[in-house]
């Protein structure tokens, strides 16, 4: 395996010009480098080495100069898995901090176990191809990139247009449904879900900046991962499944307040009630049921009847007593009779 050589750490650097510069942290974050596989593979190592790059990291020519090493796989045919898996044990033993992606990340056993653990336990981090959001999720949690606010423009967390003590944590775009007073579908498009290791990285970047209040956003924050069948994907070098109940488990360990907006009344929310009650989550759900009439709510192609809906939230309480439940509701639909009113 040989390291990518499209960056080298070995340019002469420039003298300082500056006191502010001299106050920058000297050690700049190095990546090592190591991609294996098809075109297609050495695309993604491309992406992924450009947005290291831009991001301040330095690229290392040999796995001694490296702060970790990021291990490109290929995993099709058998003496292709035979070549990544000794590439990752190489990375191992020469340099011992090792995040895994490409095609051999995704790849299961007989038993259904990752391959790529099962021969290596020790790595930092394992992804699927052409995620380089996860990929870089996993460099920032082990190798942070340098921030000094003296000469930084942006602060890690970002600009934020909310107080300090809380912040708004968009988990997808768009949305699936059609519903006939509704025009986001046509700005904004259909349901594109995070990734979910990005996500949890946002979050726990949040937390770090003192952030005590998580508002999770969305057009359709039930249906979050359902455009990419709930894929699994990656943080901290585990595995998460991208559904709303494996986010909010992870956001709970956070020690923060989490609170759900735009939540629709789907059979799924059921699950995510036992996080309210063991005080993960808050209880609290910002559900737009929009009207309390069944045929209103079918003409406005709405995805619940009320009936369903009173029945669900009747369980919820009797689970969390005091859950607190913000909604609206829209009065004057066309064809809405004073009864329906």
């Amino acid at each position: 395996a040989r390291f990518s050589r499209a960056f080298t750490s070995s340019r002469k650097k420039r003298p300082r010009r500056s006191s502010l510069a001299t106050r920058r942290k000297t050690k700049i974050p190095t990546v090592g480098f190591v991609s294996l596989g098809c075109p297609k593979a050495a695309s993604d190592a491309e992406q992924i080495l450009t947005r290291l790059r831009a991001e301040g990291y330095e690229i290392s020519g040999s796995y001694a100069g490296a702060d970790l090493v990021v291990v490109n796989t290929c995993g099709f045919i058998d003496a292709a898995v035979e070549e990544s898996l000794d590439a990752i044990g190489e990375a191992l033993a020469e340099n011992g901090k090792v995040i895994v992606t490409g095609c051999l990340g995704a790849k299961k056993d007989a038993a259904g176990n990752d391959v790529v653990r099962a021969a290596h336990p020790k790595v930092l981090a394992v992804t699927g191809p052409h995620v380089r959001p996860e990929v870089m999720a996993a460099v920032h949690q082990h190798l942070p990139p340098l921030h000094d606010p003296f000469v930084d423009l942006v602060p890690p967390q970002g600009i934020r247009l909310t107080p300090d003590h809380y912040a708004y944590l968009k988990i997808s775009e768009g949305c699936n449904h059609r519903c006939s007073f509704c025009i986001i579908p046509s700005l904004r498009g259909d349901l594109v879900s995070r990734p979910i290791g990005e996500v949890l990285r946002e979050a726990e970047v949040l937390a770090e900046a003192g952030v005590k209040e998580l508002l999770v956003i969305s057009q359709d924050t039930s249906a979050y991962g359902v455009d990419v069948k709930y894929r699994t994907g990656f943080h901290g070098g585990r595995p998460v499944k991208t559904r709303l109940l494996e986010l909010c488990s992870e956001l709970g360990k956070l020690g923060l307040w989490v609170r759900l907006h735009y939540v629709y009344p789907y059979p799924s929310v059921d699950d995510l009630i036992p996080l309210m009650a063991e005080g993960k989550i808050l209880p609290y759900l910002d559900a737009p049921f929009q009207h309390a009439s069944s045929r209103i709510l079918k003409l406005m192609k709405r995805p619940a009847s009320a009936e369903k809906v009173l029945d669900r939230i009747a369980a919820w309480r009797r689970e969390v007593p005091d859950l607190a439940i913000r909604s609206t509701f829209i009065t004057g639909f066309p064809g809405e009779t004073e009864a329906e009113f």
